[in-house]
């Protein structure tokens, strides 16, 4: 695994962890939508850091943590 893979399978997992909690507070639990909300709001704030700086932090983790992705080493699908 690779620092950008790592980022973007992160960033999958915790969409869907707010979206659990923003469909249990859609069933009636107040505070399970405040956390919901509070995650999107999060990954919102973390997505425009990246857009406008070209800084992401978790990026910048994974990437010493993991190493850089090469994708000049990946096969496409199609061979």
């Amino acid at each position: 695994m690779c620092a950008e893979r790592i980022q973007r399978i992160l960033t999958a997992i915790m969409l869907g962890i707010a979206l659990m909690f923003m469909a249990q507070g859609a069933g009636g639990d107040a505070l399970s939508l405040k956390i919901g909300v509070a995650l999107q709001a999060f990954i919102i704030v973390m997505m425009l850091i990246w857009a406008f700086t070209n800084f992401c932090p978790s990026l910048w983790f994974f990437t010493k943590l993991f190493g850089p992705c090469d994708w000049s080493k990946e096969k496409s699908p199609n061979e």
